[in-house]
């Protein structure tokens, strides 16, 4: 698979992990997809576990996200810059303590945006809770599996180089 077959589907991977942050965009099948086009070049035994893998994991995020109760995204005062902070802060906790990262980085992004916000410790606790509440926990949820796929297509990637 050449350089930029290899580029065009970690930017298909990477507008998944964008589109999970956003309501109404299929981040979590984008992510998908581009691991089973790159399986579909490849061909290698390791491809194709990694499709497995990633449909299995998929799967079983959507089971746990219909468990979740619903997002109710009115009142909850969710602006484009909570979503750009908590976005930032998983990936970053995802980088810096590879793959549990992402939760407190998550927490955290959300948290930072609140703090600026509202100025002060306890009201942004306060709104970071009732944010997680109504829809954090789920955005999670897509979000930590899309990143675990992410991050073993791209170990799979370099195992190959």
């Amino acid at each position: 698979m050449g350089a930029w077959q290899l580029l065009l589907a970690g930017l298909v991977m990477l507008l998944g992990l964008f589109g999970v942050l956003v309501p109404g965009v299929p981040g979590v099948w984008l992510v998908w997809a581009a691991v089973m086009w790159w399986s579909l070049q490849a061909q290698t035994g390791q491809a194709w576990w990694l499709l497995v893998g990633a449909t299995a994991l998929l799967l079983l995020t959507q089971v746990v996200v219909w468990q979740l109760p619903a997002r109710r995204l009115r009142g909850v005062g969710v602006t484009r810059r909570m979503v750009a902070y908590a976005g930032v802060g998983a990936l970053l906790g995802f980088i810096l303590l590879p793959v549990v990262g992402a939760v407190p980085g998550y927490i955290g992004g959300i948290y930072l945006c609140e703090r600026l916000r509202l100025g002060g410790h306890r009201p942004a606790m306060t709104s970071t809770r009732t944010v997680m509440r109504a829809i954090g926990t789920s955005v999670l949820v897509e979000l930590f599996a899309c990143l675990m796929i992410v991050g073993a297509w791209m170990g799979a990637v370099l195992a190959e180089s």
